[in-house]
C-alpha cells in the first residue's frame, strides 16, 4: 500500500509540475515545503541510478558533423552578467582571469586561459537541449575536465566537483545570489566533459559564458554552468546555495539532468 501510495503522490506531482512552463512560473511550485518540491526530490535517487544503469559511465552523446549546425547557438540561462566583477574582467578581454581549483585535492591550482589551452584540447559538435524545450548544435573546443582533475590530484574521499560561476540571478538576504552547479566523479571525468573556451571555430561569446563554460553533454543545459569563477572538488553539497548542488536545484530541478 505505502508503495501505491507513493507512485500515485509522484505522478500527481509531475501533473501538476508539466501544467506550467518550465521557465520562471515553474519556481512558486516548488518552493521549500511545497508538495510539488518534495515529489520532485524523491525521483532524484531513483532518475539517477537508472540513468547510471543504462549509460554506464562512458556512454557518449551523439556527436553531429559541421552540416548539422544550421543555426547561431541559442543562449541558455544569463546571457550579459552585470555583476562588477565579471565586468571588469571583461573590459580586459578576460587577460587577467585565472581559474582557481580547490578544495579535496592534493595540489590548488590557479589557471589562465593560456594554461587551459595548452592542455590537449577536445572538440565536439553536440546537441544542447535545454528543459524550457528548445536544442541547438554548435561545436565546442575545451580541455577536458579529467585533465584539470589529474593535474590537481583529486583525494579519494572527494565525490563531487562545484562550479562556481560570476552570474546572479536572483537577490538573498546576504545580497546576489551567484549561478552555481555541481555533477558528480563519473560525469567530470567522462570523456565529453570539458571546460570550453569555444565555440563554432570562434572565442566563447559572452552571450555563451565567457571565458568559460563546462560542458556535460549527457545533461540537460542547466547543469552546464557559464560565467565560471572557480571549481571545488568536494564530499558533499550542504555548503553550497541551499545544499541541493545547483541555483535551479536549490528551487526543485533534479540535480542529476540526464538525458
Amino acid at each position: 500500500m505505502t508503495r501505491f501510495l507513493d507512485r500515485r503522490r509522484f505522478l500527481g506531482g509531475l501533473a501538476a509540475a508539466s501544467a506550467l512552463p518550465l521557465s520562471g512560473c515553474f519556481d512558486p511550485l516548488v518552493q521549500s515545503g511545497s508538495g510539488v518540491r518534495e515529489v520532485l526530490e524523491s525521483a532524484n535517487p531513483l532518475t539517477y541510478r537508472a540513468q547510471r544503469l543504462l549509460l554506464g559511465s562512458d556512454h557518449l552523446a551523439r556527436e553531429f558533423t559541421r552540416a548539422d549546425i544550421r543555426q547561431p547557438m541559442r543562449p541558455n540561462g544569463s546571457t550579459n552578467p552585470q555583476d562588477e566583477p565579471y565586468l571588469a574582467l571583461a573590459r580586459q578581454s578576460f587577460s587577467t582571469w585565472r581559474l582557481p581549483v580547490t578544495g579535496m585535492i592534493q595540489r590548488s591550482l590557479s589557471l589562465s586561459l593560456a594554461d587551459l589551452q595548452a592542455m590537449p584540447a577536445r572538440t565536439q559538435i553536440t546537441r544542447h537541449d535545454c528543459v524550457e524545450g528548445w536544442s541547438c548544435i554548435a561545436e565546442w573546443i575545451g580541455a577536458p575536465l579529467g585533465l584539470v582533475l589529474d593535474q590537481a590530484g583529486v583525494l579519494p574521499s572527494a565525490r563531487y566537483v562545484v562550479f562556481l560561476c560570476f552570474d546572479s540571478l536572483a537577490n538573498g538576504f546576504n545580497g546576489p545570489i551567484r549561478y552555481y552547479e555541481s555533477i558528480d566523479l563519473l560525469d567530470a571525468r567522462h570523456p565529453q566533459t570539458i571546460l570550453a573556451y569555444g565555440m563554432n571555430g570562434a572565442a566563447l561569446p559572452v552571450s555563451n559564458g565567457a571565458p568559460l563554460r563546462v560542458r556535460v553533454e549527457r545533461q540537460l543545459g542547466y547543469k552546464m554552468a557559464k560565467y565560471i569563477r572557480a571549481i571545488v572538488v568536494t564530499d558533499s553539497l550542504v555548503a553550497y546555495g541551499e545544499g541541493k548542488g545547483g541555483f535551479w536545484e536549490d528551487r526543485g530541478y533534479e540535480w542529476f539532468a540526464g538525458i
